[in-house]
């Protein structure tokens, strides 16, 4: 089994490398003609709470998997 410094270790090598990936991609051109898809701008409270959301859910998982188990 892993212990909790090796598991949340890797999380944060993850998200590192997703941010580094994120700032890759957004360097792509989006200039096409392409009229399919316009662009919508959402408020910043409804990006606040999703990304609010998103963290809580991902926090219960991490406690769920991790912390609610009874030592034996």
């Amino acid at each position: 089994m892993f212990s909790k410094k090796v598991i949340l270790a890797s999380m944060l090598w993850g998200l590192m490398f997703g941010l580094g990936a994120n700032a890759a991609i957004a360097n792509i051109n989006h200039d096409s003609p392409n009229t399919q898809f316009q662009r919508m701008e959402q408020p910043l409270t409804v990006k606040a709470a999703v990304t609010a959301g998103g963290l809580a859910l991902v926090c219960l998982e991490i406690w769920w998997f991790l912390l609610s188990k009874r030592q034996s």
